[in-house]
């Protein structure tokens, strides 16, 4: 039976947290929320700490799922594993190459498990969109977006992940190790811009960004990511692969919005494109599509393989870092108005530039 620690009881946190509950292989053995509240049904008999440090130290886990802010990621992970747990921790991996390789590094040190939130490699739907990308060959042009029209209490949480987060970099790094599982080239160049759109919102973060990436295979690809009220409905969920062979593409499906968690993930169908012609577009109908916390199900079920079959997660944590490496070059493009070239050590191409304010409309 692994003995699970969980920190952190929002939207993730909760649905990690759900997963453990009714897995027979697992036992919770402490909550950690801020505020130190009990948790809500089925969760309410665990015992809740507001001190993850204290937690740590008194529940003694073999398992520490992180799901709290990004600036804790990294220090909550090593301090986790020097008490002898593996980690699981929600993307993005630290709010820094340095730290995000100070925690992998860390990991190889101590010879702890650590595998990081990538919901989309657990998706059946999106594996078959990598491999149907795959056999389109490369040169690829990725085009990928995902803008939430967030109000109210998501609008509440996403200026609590903008103090120390942007859109780009906390939901950009699915997208691009998306590209990167696809690709397999390596990241050369990147050039973003953004814009902060709200006064709700500290002068040195933006709530809008995108970024162009080009590859060593001369494969490009384009993110984008906007939160808030202001925010349109219209396109909001853009993922298409594009080659000389062809594309392929994800449908929406039938969700709520771009508020919607489950439509983040979601996949309606595929539609595959050959440019060969008069070769019929082919749509790939994907019924048996999970939910939200299904998929969190599947991450923790795998985490729990990972440690009861020693698996080596070696390239997990590099395609982690990568991933980062590239989403924190273009906030730092953003931020200097100069691409960035990852072709140097990326440890030094981290975000260091002075933050300067981002244009705010006037009203």
């Amino acid at each position: 039976m692994t003995r699970v620690l969980i920190a952190g009881l929002g939207n993730m946190g909760f649905s990690h947290a759900l997963a453990h509950h009714h897995d027979e292989t697992a036992h919770i053995v402490g909550l950690v929320n801020r505020s130190g509240a009990a948790a809500q049904a089925p969760l309410q008999n665990y015992p809740v700490y507001s001190d993850f440090h204290q937690a740590l130290a008194q529940t003694k886990p073999d398992l520490v799922v992180i799901a709290t802010y990004s600036d804790s990621h990294a220090p909550y992970a090593i301090a986790a594993m020097e008490a002898g747990a593996d980690v699981f921790v929600e993307k993005p991996l630290a709010t820094t190459v340095a730290d995000a390789r100070a925690v992998t590094d860390t990991a190889r040190r101590l010879g702890r498990k650590l595998m990081v939130g990538y919901i989309l490699r657990h998706h059946p739907s999106w594996q078959r969109l990598i491999a149907e990308a795959r056999d389109l060959g490369p040169p690829y042009v990725f085009r990928m977006n995902l803008n939430q029209q967030s109000d109210g209490p998501t609008w509440d949480t996403h200026k609590a992940l903008m103090q120390t987060t942007s859109p780009i970099v906390d939901c950009g790094v699915h997208y691009v190790d998306v590209m990167c599982q696809i690709t397999d080239a390596t990241p050369q160049r990147v050039h973003g811009i953004g814009l902060r759109l709200s006064d709700e919102i500290a002068e040195d973060m933006y709530n809008y960004g995108q970024f162009q990436v080009s590859f060593s295979d001369g494969s490009v690809g384009w993110y984008e990511a906007g939160w808030g009220p202001m925010m349109s409905e219209t396109a909001y969920f853009v993922k298409d692969v594009v080659s000389p062979n062809g594309s392929v593409s994800i449908t929406e499906t039938d969700k709520s919005g771009s508020d919607d968690v489950d439509s983040h993930t979601a996949v309606g169908s595929l539609i595959v494109h050959r440019s060969t012609q008069g070769t019929p577009d082919r749509r790939i109908d994907l019924p048996a599509e999970p939910d939200h916390n299904a998929l969190c199900a599947a991450e923790q079920a795998h985490m729990l393989r990972v440690i009861a079959d020693d698996l080596n997660m070696d390239r997990h944590m590099q395609d982690a870092v990568a991933s980062l490496a590239i989403c924190l070059a273009a906030d730092q493009s953003i931020r200097s108005g100069a691409p960035v070239d990852l072709t140097s050590d990326l440890t030094e191409a981290e975000a260091t530039a002075p933050a300067s304010p981002f244009l705010t409309p006037k009203t």
